[in-house]
């Protein structure tokens, strides 16, 4: 096997319902030396073009549409013709950044990639968004799950869980199915492994991510049941 995973780690702002959260962004390559695939492209083009090479960027796959994940998608794309793949449901979220372009390619669930010689399976792991995916590479023993699953439990946004039992029940019935040493690699953080997470569970389906918060929720959701509406990128370089 020739293929192999790499790591991109970007910096910005997202303002959310104007407060300001500084945080960083994974985005992972995956390929060899000659072809790749680009995950979660996050703002900085130019340093995920640095990191790619001279290799060829096959597809850019985007795990969900909020603008920090989809922020250099067109430009790392561009460089060689790549396609774009979304899932459908986001398309209202990946409009926010990018209202005069669709992505290339709508995503389905059990949809494969492929790349040197592995294949990437699409999981939908919707809860952070409607059309958010998860991408299974057996073959490297690893699981792109963007803000799905990381490795302090699921992912929010803004401090919230857009809809928090569909994010469980898809992390229960998809991603804590693979194999206990698979690598869960997010789009925020550390990575971490499916034995490590899944003893968690049980504790967030009795309520511990929740517990003790007070939530007042005013405003109307998205089509997609986020309340990302407020969500906008702003680079620390701004």
């Amino acid at each position: 096997m020739t293929a192999r995973i790499e790591r991109v780690v970007t910096e910005g702002v997202v303002d959310v319902d104007g407060a300001e959260h500084k945080v960083e962004n994974n985005t992972w390559i995956v390929g060899d030396d000659e072809e790749v695939i680009v995950i979660d492209p996050a703002r900085d083009a130019e340093k995920i073009l640095e990191k790619v090479g001279e290799r060829e960027v096959l597809a850019v796959i985007c795990t969900h549409g909020l603008p920090d994940h989809v922020g250099a998608a067109i430009e790392v794309a561009a460089r060689d013709e790549a396609v774009v793949a979304l899932h459908p449901k986001d398309r209202p979220l990946w409009r926010l950044t990018w209202p005069d372009t669709w992505p290339d390619i709508d995503m389905e669930d059990e949809g494969m990639f492929g790349v040197a010689d592995v294949e990437l399976e699409v999981m939908s792991t919707p809860g952070i968004s409607q059309g958010g995916v998860s991408l299974y590479c057996e073959a490297l023993d690893a699981v792109f799950t963007g803000k799905s699953l990381q490795a302090d439990g699921p992912g929010r946004v803004g401090g919230e869980y857009p809809a928090l039992a569909d994010q469980l029940t898809a992390i229960g019935g998809r991603l804590f199915t693979l194999r206990h040493s698979t690598r869960v690699l997010p789009a925020h953080g550390e990575e971490s492994t499916i034995g490590a997470l899944e003893p968690q569970f049980d504790a967030w389906l009795s309520g511990s991510l929740t517990r003790g918060e007070v939530t007042e929720k005013t405003e109307t959701p998205l089509s997609d049941g986020t309340r990302a509406a407020k969500i906008n990128l702003k680079l620390l370089d701004e």
